[in-house]
């Protein structure tokens, strides 16, 4: 199983363009994923990408795979106008369920912040049920970063003490119903990975099956290549940093084949990475 997260910027590259073909191409490139996980995809907001409707655009450029968007902000203007801005979930291997958690937001008139949110697609892979979860946390504020996290690993305790998989016996809704024990965690968490926060998750010790950084599974003490401002010091000015990771529970961490970062692409001042899991 191939994965790809990626901050794609709404797909505004270092040139100032937006170009999602190109988002597109260059993940494709890197690797035919089974799972594209892109965040920062906007729909109807005039000051992204003129208010294209992109989860429909990237959905269109990769028919081989189930779309899956949903919005942590999602406004109605005075003309009935729906905006959404959120993260994104692309799968080729069957997708059995899919949540949103909006994570909390405490504190939120204090700093200037936003809605965040995890979209949770349970796929079906060769080796059982995953919960791929996608996320991105705060950027501007600490406290309300550190809540994210401590509900992010709330929620794979809730789902690794009580797994379950579809219960036949009951009509629906009731019975298609997943939820899986294994789970991998990526995206854009906004900390470094010298930051306590990195810490929280990657030496979290809670009674269920716990995350650790795949980087590190890979790689060992190998130092982590940095994932953004790479290419953008506008935005960057303190130079480049790593804040975009891949979590993997520790029941399928022995599967953790292969972990890259491109670090030739400018095409968002994010860079993807790639996860390979063996079958």
């Amino acid at each position: 199983m191939r994965l790809i997260t990626w901050n794609i910027q709404c797909g505004k590259g270092c040139d100032g363009v937006i170009d999602l073909a190109r988002i597109v191409a260059v993940a494709k490139e890197m690797a035919d994923a089974d799972v594209y996980c892109f965040q920062e995809v906007s729909d109807n907001f005039a000051n992204f990408d003129d208010g294209a409707n992109q989860p429909a655009q990237l959905a269109a450029l990769l028919p081989d795979h189930r779309a899956v968007f949903r919005p942590a902000i999602e406004s109605i203007d005075a003309d009935g106008r729906i905006h959404r801005f959120g993260n994104m979930t692309l799968s080729r291997l069957p997708a059995v369920q899919v949540v949103n958690h909006l994570l909390p937001w405490p504190d939120a008139n204090a700093v200037r912040s936003m809605r965040r949110h995890a979209l949770e697609v349970t796929v079906q892979t060769a080796f059982g049920p995953l919960r791929v979860v996608n996320t991105h946390l705060e950027y501007h504020a600490t406290s309300q970063r550190e809540a994210q996290i401590v509900r992010l690993l709330e929620l794979q305790e809730e789902s690794s003490t009580g797994a379950m998989t579809a219960r036949p016996v009951h009509v629906e809704p009731y019975t298609s119903q997943t939820l899986a024990s294994s789970s991998l965690l990526c995206g854009d968490f906004n900390f470094d990975v010298s930051d306590p926060q990195h810490a929280m998750i990657e030496q979290s010790v809670g009674p269920g099956i716990n995350y650790r950084d795949a980087w590190t599974v890979c790689h060992g003490d190998k130092p982590h290549v940095l994932t953004c401002g790479l290419y953008d010091r506008v935005q960057w000015p303190n130079g480049p940093d790593c804040r975009d990771f891949i979590f993997v529970t520790e029941d399928i961490s022995r599967r953790v084949f292969r972990v890259e970062v491109n670090e030739i692409t400018d095409a968002s001042d994010h860079q993807p990475i790639l996860i390979e899991l063996a079958d």
